[in-house]
């Protein structure tokens, strides 16, 4: 699963966390979000994306929420959260018409998206990569030729298929990844689309899948707050990202989700 592209440098955390969003502000001003509901981080999040978002024994966990639940301590606030459509998470419509502050949903960093949603810092490092049956003897997107790939809609793995898959092949959209598991399994596809952090929890889940290709695309996650909006909220997420890669809880976080004893219990 190439865990190693999930940690993102500090120092650039450290870079981007003290300029852009910052400018204008003093350093020594107490930050003062406005936020959708007082005494709370409102965050939308997309499940099940496991291990970002993803319900655990009637419990909403992954690495994303224990990333973004550091900025709901930092603000001394209650984190709620609220499961919504990916779609309509990376288009800017639930921020943007104040459904919730914030939104983490293992959500790439693009042109497209920053044009309707102000990113944070990044804080993990992603790739795309393809999975098939075993023994289907399809090893790349160009074997692919007059078959089916499946994808999540809205995700990068939707555009990188669309983009580079041969004009015959039908991208076949779900609008979760479980969906996209169960038309693999089910011989609807012939192939599916992941991000390669999510793909040994696809594996796992179906041992019939394997791993054939991967693409890499160069992706950054980052969270999100409504487009030209809270600036106070963004500085703080992004002060969080760098605190907790100096002091090292970045780190736990990680090892708690992606660290070689993290099997599903």
């Amino acid at each position: 699963m190439a865990m190693a592209r999930g940690v993102v440098a500090t120092a650039a955390v450290l870079s981007l966390a003290a300029c852009g969003v910052g400018q204008g502000a003093s350093a020594s001003t107490a930050p003062d979000p406005s936020l959708v509901k007082d005494g709370s981080l409102v965050v939308c999040t997309s499940l099940p994306y496991q291990p970002f978002e993803f319900e655990k024994k009637g419990e909403v966990v992954g690495f994303d929420i224990d990333l973004v639940r550091e900025v709901a301590l930092k603000l001394k606030l209650e984190l709620e959260l609220i499961n919504e459509d990916f779609e309509a998470i990376q288009s800017g419509q639930l921020l943007n018409d104040g459904t919730c502050d914030v939104a983490v949903a293992a959500l790439t960093i693009n042109g497209d998206r920053a044009r309707v949603l102000d990113f944070s810092s990044p804080y993990f490092n992603a790739a795309q990569v393809m999975v098939v049956q075993k023994g289907s003897g399809i090893s790349d997107l160009n074997d692919l030729v007059g078959g089916r790939v499946a994808v999540q809609e809205g995700t990068t793995g939707e555009l990188y298929a669309t983009d580079h898959a041969p004009a015959s092949t039908q991208v076949v959209k779900f609008e979760n990844v479980e969906d996209v598991d169960s038309a693999l399994s089910g011989g609807a596809v012939d192939a599916g689309v992941y991000d390669n952090n999510i793909v040994g929890d696809a594996i796992r889940r179906h041992p019939s899948f394997e791993l054939v290709a991967e693409f890499d695309t160069g992706e950054q996650y980052g969270m999100a707050v409504k487009k030209d909006g809270d600036v106070d909220l963004l500085r703080v997420i992004n002060e969080v990202l760098a605190d907790i890669h100096a002091s090292g809880r970045y780190e736990e976080i990680y090892q708690t989700w992606f660290g070689k004893n993290n099997a599903d219990e």
